[in-house]
């Protein structure tokens, strides 16, 4: 069986599923694209093997058993209810947008469809989820970036914060993952993913650098539980097309299709 997949957003994530998902995965097929520039979409799927038709999230969802979100945070429920509506499985990149939509997680959980996060530029998650289901004391994130990578922020352009000419590291925010989801909710969608599979948004400790000697946007996870004490680091290689963003994540995306048709899969 073939499973019909509809990518969401056609930037530096999306762009990347499509073309990998183009030159074929088995058990899988790109049906059609969706992105708030149709136009722009069409233009970077035209020399693909199979170019797929620019759709409207509602017809997306209709045509697809699969609805990939690259999109933007801010287009996630657009995308998100119709895939849930129409009990599709949505894989999604922004774990931040979910917090924000609690609902839609909700109506999941009633049986419209499923909510699956691919968190490649995280590792360790099914050990988080593994301890999870003892006791986690503590849970943290630090995460530490090029000043280019945040400069878009919504906490840096809302305080006014010149980070051009930076000259040692700086501090941007100190809180829980929920409240730096929402102040930088295209930057730390790992601290989002973190609160998911372990502790929750308003438990997990999340510190936010900028620092202009970093040439990667890192992340550095320490949890305490009754069953372990880990620490987790990953040095993620910036997109060349958005800063924000690491390579891995489109990658992350394509792992997680895999699975749902290898006939092995490792790890949790």
């Amino acid at each position: 069986m073939t499973l019909l997949v509809g990518v969401a957003g056609l930037g530096a994530i999306g762009s990347v599923v499509c073309r990998i998902l183009d030159a074929g995965v088995p058990g899988l097929r790109l049906e059609a694209v969706a992105s708030g520039d149709p136009v722009r979409a069409a233009a970077r799927c035209a020399g693909f093997a199979t170019p797929p038709p620019v759709l409207s999230p509602e017809a997306l969802a209709k045509a697809c058993d699969i609805v990939v979100d690259c999109a933007p945070p801010q287009a996630f429920r657009s995308i998100a209810a119709p895939a849930l509506k129409h009990s599709r499985l949505l894989l999604t990149v922004s774990a931040a947008a979910v917090l924000e939509h609690p609902d839609l997680v909700t109506g999941a959980q009633a049986g419209q469809g499923q909510i699956q996060l691919a968190t490649g530029a995280l590792l360790g998650l099914d050990a988080v989820r593994a301890a999870a289901e003892g006791v986690i004391h503590s849970a943290k994130l630090v995460t530490t970036k090029p000043p280019r990578s945040l400069a878009k922020a919504r906490f840096v352009i809302d305080q006014g914060i010149d980070l051009s000419n930076l000259r040692a590291p700086l501090r941007l925010f100190a809180g829980v993952a929920r409240d730096g989801a929402r102040a930088f909710p295209s930057n730390v969608n790992v601290a989002a993913a973190l609160s998911l599979a372990g502790i929750g948004p308003d438990r997990t400790g999340l510190e936010i650098w900028a620092d202009p000697a970093a040439t990667r946007n890192c992340h550095e996870v320490t949890v305490d539980a009754d069953s372990a004490r880990f620490t987790m680091r990953i040095e993620n290689i910036p997109s060349d097309e958005n800063p924000a963003s690491a390579r891995i994540a489109a990658l992350s995306a394509v792992a997680a299709l895999r699975r749902l048709t290898a006939p092995l899969v490792a790890g949790s």
